[in-house]
């Protein structure tokens, strides 16, 4: 006799899963919205049927594995748009809604700023900000080619206009300059214990030196640069980055330089504002 949906939740947990995560791939694996546990709660007591039971069973097995939820979906949620992903790019995460939330309040009714994403992995950041700044011009750049195509896949999926371009860092788009340059950069040190965990998305993405702040560096530096006057950089870090982060700033010449915690309460990101003529 089949499991009912219930015990296969319970079977999950007693492996180690997250009830949140077994609730979604077992939605996903019976072909329902995985968003909708309500519909999940009210029929828990049904048999799995037999043809989502193989579906479940990998996906159980490859979330075991340490593979995250949205690669086996291969779409995540962000900022209220559904993004496809996959091994390719970064799994968006919470935390950056921070950094797109920040974007907003800096020019919440103006028309023609000129933006430019810089590391746009899945192409989170640009297409939120797609979404509620329809009157902003929108760049985004990578390095990594499988990236760019995930993230145009995205644009195109949800009807959005964003310029890509492909290259390392700010050298991707020579001789322009924006009114808001953000990026999501990798903020990792090498040798981390915890980049195990995240051991099947892409290291690139990840780690940036030993102490993790070398691309933060190099963002900083190239940033004035390409910054229109009175232009804002805007960078993602790690938990305990914002200090060093805000020094860096304050050093390269940058003003207004602050910090913005994340709804745990922690400085997810910092920032600063570019007066000088260049």
């Amino acid at each position: 006799m089949a499991d009912t949906l219930a015990q296969c939740l319970q079977t999950a947990q007693a492996q180690g899963l997250a009830r949140v995560d077994a609730q979604l791939l077992l939605m996903w694996a019976l072909d329902h919205d995985p968003q909708d546990r309500a519909w999940l709660i009210a029929h828990d007591d049904e048999a799995l049927p037999e043809a989502a039971a193989a579906r479940w069973t990998a996906a159980l097995q490859r979330r075991l594995n340490g593979e995250p939820v949205a690669y086996i979906l291969g779409e995540q949620a962000f900022f209220g748009l559904n993004l496809r992903v996959g091994p390719g790019v970064l799994v968006p995460r919470p935390d950056t809604e921070t950094l797109v939330q920040w974007a907003l309040d800096l020019a919440p009714d103006q028309a023609g700023v000129r933006c430019w994403d810089v590391g746009t992995g899945s192409g989170a950041i640009a297409l939120a900000l797609c979404r509620e700044r329809p009157q902003w011009s929108i760049t985004a750049s990578d390095l990594s080619v499988e990236a760019l195509r995930v993230a145009q896949g995205n644009a195109e999926r949800l009807g959005f206009e964003v310029r890509w371009a492909q290259g390392p860092w700010l050298a991707a788009v020579p001789g322009e300059r924006f009114e808001l340059i953000m990026s999501n950069p990798p903020y990792i040190a090498e040798g981390d214990p915890h980049l195990s965990a995240l051991r099947h998305e892409p290291l690139l993405a990840l780690t940036a030196g030993t102490d993790g702040l070398d691309d933060l560096r190099t963002l900083i530096t190239q940033a004035p640069d390409h910054l229109s006057a009175g232009g804002w950089l805007l960078l993602e870090h790690g938990h305990d980055q914002a200090f060093a982060v805000r020094t860096l700033l304050t050093q390269a010449g940058f003003a207004e330089v602050n910090s913005r915690k994340d709804l745990a309460g922690i400085e997810r990101c910092s920032g600063g504002q570019w007066h000088k003529a260049s």
